[in-house]
């Protein structure tokens, strides 16, 4: 069987639908699977609800009603007929969203959150199934919270492997076309739990392992995996070729084409996983698989942008060990601060960090206690592999250098903008 993944910017709207269905003719597609995410934005969307829940009731109808119409749209010019029963059905997904949010008595905030969330990759998969068997292609819609089973672990559930590949191998049948929801599963309690925000790749994943998979193949809106951002960088190349662990480490650095879990179980059974373009179907894009060289063999460049950059130094002059290292990751993790990047001398430590949850000023605070502390907000992190000698001058044309770091393969640098 092969999975194919459809990424929300390929499905964004009805064109898009439209181009699915041309790829699943173009491809003559049997026994396989469509693993599909929130159409366009409907994710963030949905979080600005679960948002004015909880902060700002006032506004929680009109941005329910936002992405009501988003959808409402999208079926429109989907479906001649608007009384076709694909009309009743999304209307009933978002009145029993307001009966939930209604009755709910729950303050947590993640269980809310996975419970109103999920809804956007249901309504883009009844959509598609409808849309598919409304064109000609036979397609049976499976309910992902039926397969993949979770802890209770809200936005970010952890697999219970043994009872999902049960369950996958009970409720899928191999010799039809079938179409399931990425991101979201259950916990045992049949409430619905998420594999963390950009999971969908990672429920493919999970599949195709399940499955034993011929390949898993990833549609994107870009060629495939290119070596930067072509909104950071001209001219991007192509990477045709990587291997798994290239993957996996430009995946740590950053990169955003392939979120971090997806490789894993892949690897474990050397499943392909193809990178391919929604919009030009027969072109090669990239393949990723074991023990492949990068092909071709170019700086790939990674870019984290809004972090900051702490140095520590001891207020003694005494040196930086062991017993100072530990204090300081314990902060960071009680703060739950990502660090990107340390570099230490005998009587000071550099951290670059990312403050995803605005406890910056809280962790400097606590570590003020034991350390001269600096801080620089607001820089940018570089991280280049492969780089070569005109790697740094692609980025210092517009960043002032604050920090550099270098092995034989991977170059980082700390800069500001200009």
């Amino acid at each position: 069987m092969k999975i194919y993944k459809f990424g929300g910017a390929s499905i964004k709207d009805s064109d898009g639908v439209k181009n699915l269905l041309s790829i699943l003719n173009i491809k003559k597609i049997e026994k396989t699977l469509l693993v599909v995410s929130a159409m366009g934005k409907t994710t963030n969307n949905f979080e600005q609800v679960v948002d004015n829940y909880f902060n700002n009731k006032n506004n929680l109808d009109f941005s329910l009603k936002v992405v009501y119409d988003y959808h409402h749209q999208i079926l429109e010019n989907l479906f001649e007929n608007t009384n076709h029963n694909i009309f009743r059905e999304i209307k009933l997904i978002f009145r029993n969203i307001k009966e939930f949010l209604d009755k709910n008595k729950s303050p947590n905030f993640s269980f809310v959150y996975d419970q109103v969330v999920s809804n956007g990759e249901l309504i883009s998969s009844k959509i598609i199934c409808e849309f598919l068997n409304n064109n000609g292609v036979s397609i049976n819609w499976i309910d992902a919270r039926e397969i993949i089973k979770t802890d209770s672990k809200f936005r970010g559930a952890n697999v219970n492997w043994k009872e999902t590949k049960s369950k996958i191998s009970k409720n899928i049948d191999i010799n039809q076309l079938n179409i399931t929801q990425g991101f979201i599963g259950s916990d045992n309690n049949n409430f619905t739990s998420t594999l963390g925000r950009e999971g969908s790749d990672y429920s493919a994943a999970i599949i195709a392992f399940c499955l034993n998979a011929k390949s898993l193949t990833i549609w994107k809106d870009v060629p495939g995996v290119l070596n930067c951002d072509p909104k950071v960088f001209k001219n991007p190349v192509l990477l045709e070729n990587i291997s798994y662990s290239e993957a996996i480490e430009l995946a740590f650095y950053g990169a955003s084409v392939i979120h971090p879990k997806t490789l894993q179980p892949l690897q474990k059974k050397e499943i392909p996983l193809l990178v391919k373009s929604f919009y030009d179907p027969n072109s090669n894009g990239t393949k990723i698989t074991r023990g492949i060289k990068i092909n071709p063999k170019v700086p790939c460049f990674i870019v984290k942008n809004n972090l900051s950059l702490i140095k520590l130094s001891s207020l003694d002059f005494s040196f930086i060990v062991e017993e100072n290292i530990s204090v300081i990751f314990q902060e960071l993790h009680d703060n739950k601060i990502k660090v990107d990047l340390t570099q230490n001398s005998a009587i000071s430590i550099y951290l670059c960090i990312e403050d995803k949850y605005s406890q910056l000023d809280n962790l400097i605070s606590k570590l003020k206690a034991k350390f001269k502390v600096k801080c620089i907000e607001n820089v940018d992190l570089f991280t280049i592999r492969h780089f070569d000698k005109d790697s740094s001058k692609r980025v210092l044309r517009n960043h002032n250098l604050i920090l550099e770091q270098r092995t034989n393969e991977v170059l980082k640098l700390v800069v500001k903008k200009i």
